[in-house]
């Protein structure tokens, strides 16, 4: 799935991970759930290379903050309503890329209320910064 030099790259990061984040907002396509919060669940990894990751000094300055991921979703999600899931994830994945120190991310959404028959229904989508990978068109947002 992923080419040698990409994992070459990544190899070289530190994973930072956001699991099951649950927040309750207006999002859906359908004229019924507008209006209507749902509960979302959203999952992040985000890729720090290990030269900007790796603390000296044991000092939260030293590293990206759990925090800031926190706060794109709460700014993203705050912004009023969203039709579709994809649109949620396209948009925190480019908020989080944008970070100097964050070199590759995967963002996944869940809605865990659509169905009852299922656990959820969601998306996910990866990307990395233009120029980490050579030769690999298309990879970013």
């Amino acid at each position: 799935m992923f080419s040698i030099p990409l994992v070459s790259a990544l190899a070289q990061c530190r994973r930072l991970f956001l699991r099951n984040h649950l927040v309750e907002f207006n999002i859906g396509a359908h004229a019924f759930e507008h209006g209507r919060p749902q509960r979302v669940r959203i999952n992040v990894d985000l890729y720090t290379p290990l030269t900007c990751s790796t603390p000296l000094n044991d000092n939260l300055g030293e590293v990206v903050n759990y925090d800031f991921v926190r706060e794109v979703v709460r700014e993203r999600v705050g912004r009023g309503h969203i039709n579709l899931q994809e649109t949620l994830a396209d948009d925190l994945l480019r908020t989080l890329l944008a970070h100097p120190h964050v070199v590759a991310a995967r963002v996944s959404t869940e809605k865990p209320d659509v169905y009852p028959d299922c656990e959820a229904v969601g998306v996910e989508i990866f990307g990395f910064k233009d120029g980490l990978v050579a030769g690999i068109p298309g990879q970013s947002l």
